[in-house]
């Protein structure tokens, strides 16, 4: 996430309530994205350091949990930026111009000078953030699915400049040895499937004989993989799109939920100051009169219900809207209660981390430790394989 601020109701359900149920399925890294937030903010800084801690503290508050997931800040971490800078000297220029939000953005935020190199090359960047860990899968919606596959277009490419090793083709067929006579036997049948006459189910196959073999190296099982189909070794893994449910989370105005709306309620914001928000949030403009009958389809606020009521509420809401049975601050108040109970447990949890600062700060040292870690392993292949390094 970029660091624009304390975190919305909008940012919990769109994305962060996903993250807290992923880490425990997932080894998950979690990065606020500070230079990220430098191609649209580069014009003002000054409060930058204060949005970055106030995001991290409500990833904790919500339930982020530090001693399974992985998290830290981008810039703490040089090596996504070294990956950026390779991959641009192979990343085609039209890759850039053609992702989506390229000239979305441009034309949403006018009033900015978005004809930057940084603003350009945010997608490579995201892809380097991405390419860096070797990311198996990356959650994302429907919007952000053109990020993730030009990930995959650009570690197709470079592997396919990188990924061949001297004597490959040799070196593989050793590895084919090394997987014992029948695997071996059924290895090469399944390939010459796949390459002659491109069977999927015969790749799937051996993939999976190759993953399931335990007595071949991390070297060799990449040999045999890239031998499958034709390449070398994969150097950078292609990423796969893990498509999240995002439920609609409708602002105070019915719009998106969104702070250049202004109309959001904050994860930590003030339990009265919820409240009042709530209770002038925007209804079926049908209902000019208490006794007028409304369509929970055009009110807002029954995108709320979806999200904080059980079914027995949600249709007790439904009947006296379309009966005016009830008033809408009635059908609210269940709301009103869900939320403020929410927003009090995520205060409480995030006041031990206001309180004390140094944890944040050990939480993020340690998480960018960690991430590093995983990084290098990666930069050190990619150098290798660039010849820039002379083992």
């Amino acid at each position: 996430m970029r660091p624009t601020g304390r975190l919305h109701l909008g940012n919990y359900h769109g994305a962060l309530r996903n993250w807290i149920e992923l880490q425990y399925q997932y080894e998950c890294f979690f990065f606020v994205a500070d230079w990220h937030m430098l191609t649209t903010g580069y014009d003002d800084t000054s409060q930058l350091q204060e949005h970055t801690r106030d995001v991290l503290i409500d990833w904790l508050a919500a339930g982020l949990n530090p001693g399974v997931a992985t998290l830290f800040v981008q810039s703490h971490v040089p090596e996504h930026a070294e990956l950026h800078l390779l991959l641009s000297m192979v990343t085609p220029l039209g890759w850039l111009e053609r992702v989506p939000s390229y000239k979305d953005q441009q034309e949403q935020l006018k009033e900015k000078d978005l004809a930057t190199y940084g603003f350009l090359g945010y997608p490579l960047l995201q892809s380097a953030d991405i390419l860096v860990y070797r990311a198996a899968y990356v959650p994302v919606g429907e919007d952000q699915v053109a990020h993730v596959e030009l990930a995959r277009e650009t570690a197709r490419r470079f592997n396919h400049l990188y990924g061949k090793e001297p004597d490959f083709e040799a070196k593989a067929e050793r590895a084919v040895k090394g997987l014992g006579g029948r695997n071996a036997t059924n290895y090469r049948q399944l390939r010459r499937r796949y390459q002659e006459s491109g069977d999927k189910e015969a790749l799937e196959r051996a993939q999976a004989l190759v993953h399931s073999n335990s007595r071949i190296t991390l070297a060799d099982r990449e040999r045999l993989l890239g031998f499958l189909e034709g390449s070398g070794v994969s150097i950078l893994a292609e990423p796969q799109v893990l498509l999240t449910a995002t439920p609609k989370v409708p602002g105070l105005d019915g719009r998106k939920m969104s702070k250049s709306y202004g109309n959001t309620i904050g994860l930590r914001e003030e339990p009265e100051a919820v409240v009042q928000k709530l209770r002038t949030m925007q209804t079926d403009p049908a209902r000019v009169r208490r006794t007028d009958p409304g369509d929970p389809d055009k009110c807002p606020v029954w995108d709320l219900h979806k999200i904080y009521s059980d079914e027995a509420t949600r249709n007790w809401a439904s009947a006296g809207c379309r009966s005016a049975g009830i008033g809408c601050l009635d059908c609210k108040q269940p709301l009103i209660e869900r939320i403020v109970e929410e927003i009090n447990g995520m205060r409480r949890r995030a006041q031990e981390f206001e309180d004390n600062p140094e944890l944040v700060r050990s939480i993020v040292a340690e998480g960018g430790g960690k991430a590093r870690e995983a990084a290098r392993q990666t930069l050190d292949e990619v150098r290798r394989a660039m010849h820039l390094r002379a083992d």
